[in-house]
Formats: C-alpha cells, structure tokens, sequence
C-alpha cells in the first residue's frame, strides 16, 4: 500500500510538474543592444517573475547578446554565443535555435551580434501581447504585456537617451513600465552590460552584471545600485579601458571611456571611494601618477581614517619614488587596519627608503 501511495503521489507530481512548466511564461520586456564606439554589448530585463536575471540575458564581449523569454529556453544562452562567435550572424544564429526545437512556438528571443545586426523572434503561443521590434544596434521584445506600446516605447527611448549603454537600457526599462509593462506587474529586473576587459580589476567582460531578484520597484532598485557601481567600479574600468584603447590607437574608444568617466566623477564630486577607484587603477598602471596622487590625496582628504585610500597613496608615492611618504603613510594603514599586503609592502618600502 505504501509503494502504490508513492508511485500515485509521484504521479500526481509529475503531471503538475509538467503543467506548471508548460504554463510557467516568463511575462517579461527586454532590450538588448550594442555601442559600436564602446564596444559594449548588452541586456536589460523586467518581469513579474523571480529573478529574472538567472534566466534571460546572456553576453560575450566581441560576440554578441542574446535574451531568452516566455517559456525560456536557457540554452539559448550558451549555445547561441558559441554560433555567434563562429562569425554567424544573428538571424542565421535565431533560425538556427529555433528549428531545432520542438516548443519554438512558446519562445521568445532577442539577439544582437558582434557587429550590431540585431533579429528578434515571439513563437505565435507567447501569451498576449506579445512581439517586438529591432532596429540599427537594439532589439526589444516582450510577452503578456499591456499592449505593443510597450516595445514601441522602449525603441523610442533607447533611441533618444543619452549615455552610457547601461543608462540607455534602463531609460528603456522605465519607458517600457511607464507605458504598462508586463500586464501581471513588477518583481526583478537585470542588467548586463560586457566589454572586453571590462569586469573587475579587468579580468574578464563583465562590466555590470547586475540583479534584482525581488522587489516591488525594480527597475528603480535596479537603477539605484547601478549608480551605487558605478561610483564604486565604473569609473575605476572606464579610466582601465581608456588606458588600454589607447595603447591599441583607438582613439574613439579611449575619448569615449574618458568622457563616462569624467561624467561620473562630476555627478559624485564628494565621494571618496569613486576618486580612490580611479586613482587605484591610475596607479597600478603606472597612468599620469601626479594626477593620480591629486586624486587619492582628494580620496584622504575626504575619509583621513580609510586605510584603503592610504594604501593608494602609499602606492602611488612608492611608484614616484618616494619611499619614506610611502612607509609613513603605510603605516598608518597598517595601525587602521592591519593586512599582511600593507605589512610586505612596509618591509619593502623601508628598504628602498634608506
């Protein structure tokens, strides 16, 4: 009698299983899109849906974008960054996906490839309204939503924002909710934005990688941490890829990562951690160190009792050659906040010093 009550309780899961995912839609509006002169590609997402972000955008700096909605199909994700880094482009990359799979009626699709030729797909069982639009460098799509004036409004106002591409993305997402959004309302949003050596102390592409998981406001929670990064990381990666463009002569990149980095250092003039964040990245490449001093100085001036900030200082006066500032300064870094970095650069500065 138990193992019939197992086998029937098993049964009852599995049928359920199989209804909630065939009736489970991500409602969801997305734009993906690309900045030829910062060569940046990304995605940004809203949905009445629970973390939204671990299911949606996808992105390879040099390659493309991909967004994966309604009944998503997650495969999409890698498998469609592999064909578009064969050099495939993205209409070819969709119609590739989409023959190949039985539920393509139930999926929606955004692609961007490497050179801003962008494609778009809502299979005819996306629950209504459902479609979307492209244009030169951006899709959007969306499924059970108010109505088309969503899609229509997030191509509008991607077209007219000014900015980086992460704040075009989010002027979309507030046009997109701002004209109804997704029809059940509102609970995560993510942003994604890549670009070569643009993710942390440049060590891979992820220049934002940011999530809302759940939340009654998200693209405004959405909006807030991402000015909260780039405060703390964006203007620091800017001033990164402005040095490596123009060591690679490209100009137009190198004058554009100068240009958002200059915008974010005036919208937050008295932030300490946004001047130590350049100042960081000046210095460990050995960029314009008097400057780079200016700025940490502004950084300590600010917050006196930062260890973080005087180990920037410290550094920066070790790579001029002043040894004994460096040890002063270290340590009283050292005495804030003791780290056995601050104490091996302590025992090397000394020597140096006399």
């Amino acid at each position: 009698m138990l193992r019939l009550l197992l086998v029937l309780s098993l049964s009852a899961l599995i049928s359920g299983a199989a209804m909630a995912e065939g009736n489970d839609n991500i409602a969801t509006f997305s734009i993906v899109a690309y900045d030829s002169t910062a060569r940046e590609w990304g995605v940004a997402v809203q949905s009445r849906f629970l973390a939204v972000g671990a299911v949606v955008p996808y992105a390879q700096a040099g390659v493309g974008a991909i967004a994966t909605q309604a009944w998503g199909n997650t495969r999409y994700g890698p498998e469609g960054l592999e064909m578009l880094a064969r050099g495939l482009a993205a209409n070819s990359v969709l119609t590739t996906l989409i023959s190949a799979d039985s539920n393509a009626q139930n999926r929606q699709v955004g692609i961007v490839d490497k050179a801003g030729r962008a494609a778009n797909f809502t299979g005819r069982l996306c629950q209504s309204w459902a479609g979307g639009l492209s244009g030169p460098g951006f899709c959007v799509q969306g499924n059970i939503l108010a109505g088309p004036q969503v899609a229509d409004s997030m191509a509008a106002a991607f077209g007219r924002a000014e900015g980086s591409l992460a704040q075009r993305l989010i002027a979309a997402l507030y046009a997109g909710q701002a004209a109804g959004g997704d029809s059940r309302g509102m609970q995560s949003a993510a942003l994604l934005v890549v670009t070569e050596a643009g993710g942390y102390s440049g060590y891979n592409d992820r220049m934002i990688d940011l999530r809302v998981d759940d939340h009654s406001r998200p693209i405004e929670e959405l909006d807030r941490i991402f000015k909260l990064h780039q405060i703390t990381f964006g203007a620091g990666a800017y001033i990164r890829i402005a040095m490596a463009s123009a060591r690679q002569n490209d100009a137009a990149r190198a004058e554009n990562a100068i240009k958002r980095s200059a915008e974010i250092a005036r919208e937050n003039q008295n932030d300490p951690t946004l001047y130590n964040e350049i100042a960081w990245e000046m210095a460990i490449n050995n960029y314009h160190l008097p400057q780079a001093l200016e700025l940490a100085l502004k950084a300590l001036a600010l917050a006196p009792d930062d260890a973080n900030i005087m180990d920037t200082a410290a550094e920066i006066y070790a790579r001029m050659g002043n040894f004994r500032k460096a040890v002063e300064l270290e340590k009283k870094a050292d005495a804030l906040s003791p780290n056995p970095e601050y104490k091996s650069k302590l025992n090397d500065w000394r020597k140096k010093a006399k």
